[in-house]
């Protein structure tokens, strides 16, 4: 074979590969006269690159001295702590990645989620206030909670009844079941209680009175021990010479500041003596409990005053639940 026959079948080869359409024509066409090809190159299977790379995908490189050739570089794998920090991390809520532009930047998801609440919520009310689909809601509102109010106060009366039959809310008024002498005298004792019990009206009293009576006491007896009822009961003043006899463990009382002393303790800021018409009291008046002074010689009204026993005697307190009133300052205007 010729230098030229060899040249000339490597051109047909890169052009059979390259035009597979050439490959009968062509061929013989480049083919010099007096060499022929033969059949079997003309026939042969067009292989594209692809094909001939995946045939030889599976064969292993191999150096210029026929040494196989292995790749070297380094394949970096997480440890098992690794992967289990990397699962914790990425489920709690300030590791989580922010990827949204809505979402609010320095908070938790759980923040985040009640702030979204919150303002929803605002939205839902302005929605409303602007269609004004709940006009007449608040009237509507308090009527109802008054008739639950009342409901609740009437079964209360109720259960009560079973103790105080005057609590009955079904019980007719007993002033109607007394004659017409003590009806008469049932209202004009109940007059002059009033005048002495501060608080009470004419009517509570008389009513107190005709129970009393229609339980087969006489109008005098009735008023001894509707007075004394009365007298003690939470938020009536008690005079200062009875204070021994009230079980209460807060007390009402009015009189005058007539002597006062430094104590040595720190912690009490007056100490005195409350008097009265009936007797007098000891009086002490606590920093905490944050009450007005009271001037030397000055009429008070005191509501709520802690009842106690000091050497043997009882005496009253001002803690923070009292409440003191100045009936002469109070009524500066009409001098």
């Amino acid at each position: 074979m010729t230098a030229s026959s060899v040249d000339v079948g490597a051109v047909a080869q890169v052009l059979v590969r390259e035009n597979p359409a050439s490959e009968v024509a062509g061929v013989g066409a480049l083919a010099p006269s007096g060499t022929t090809m033969s059949s079997n190159n003309s026939s042969r299977k067009v292989v594209s690159v692809a094909e001939q790379a995946f045939e030889h995908a599976d064969e292993t490189a191999v150096d210029e001295d026929g040494f196989e050739v292995v790749d070297e570089t380094p394949t970096f794998q997480a440890t098992v702590q690794q992967e289990i920090q990397a699962k914790v991390d990425a489920n709690h809520p300030d590791g989580i990645a922010n990827t949204s532009d809505e979402r609010i930047d320095g908070v938790t998801l759980a923040q985040e989620e009640r702030i979204r609440a919150r303002e929803a919520e605002l939205e839902r009310i302005s929605a409303r206030a602007e269609l004004g689909s709940q006009e007449g809601r608040e009237a509507r509102s308090r009527v109802s909670a008054a008739e639950q109010s009342a409901e609740r106060r009437r079964q209360f009366q109720k259960r009560a009844a079973s103790v105080n039959p005057m609590a009955d809310p079904d019980r007719a008024d007993p002033r109607t079941e007394l004659t017409q002498a003590q009806l008469g005298a049932v209202n004009s004792q109940a007059k002059r209680l009033a005048e002495k019990l501060d608080g009470w009206s004419r009517a509570a009293i008389s009513r107190r009175l005709s129970v009393a009576v229609l339980g087969g006491k006489d109008m005098m007896s009735a008023a001894v021990s509707v007075f004394e009822e009365l007298e003690g009961a939470p938020g009536t003043m008690v005079p200062i010479g009875k204070l021994e006899g009230v079980s209460r463990r807060e007390v009402c009382v009015e009189g005058t500041l007539t002597t006062m002393w430094e104590s040595e303790s720190p912690a009490i800021q007056q100490a005195g003596l409350l008097e009265d018409e009936s007797g007098q009291v000891k009086l002490t008046s606590w920093k905490a409990s944050d009450v007005p002074w009271i001037r030397e010689g000055e009429r008070v009204r005191i509501h709520g005053a802690a009842r106690n026993w000091y050497d043997g005697r009882v005496s009253i307190a001002l803690t923070g639940w009292t409440t003191v009133h100045f009936p002469e300052r109070d009524a500066w205007w009409d001098a």
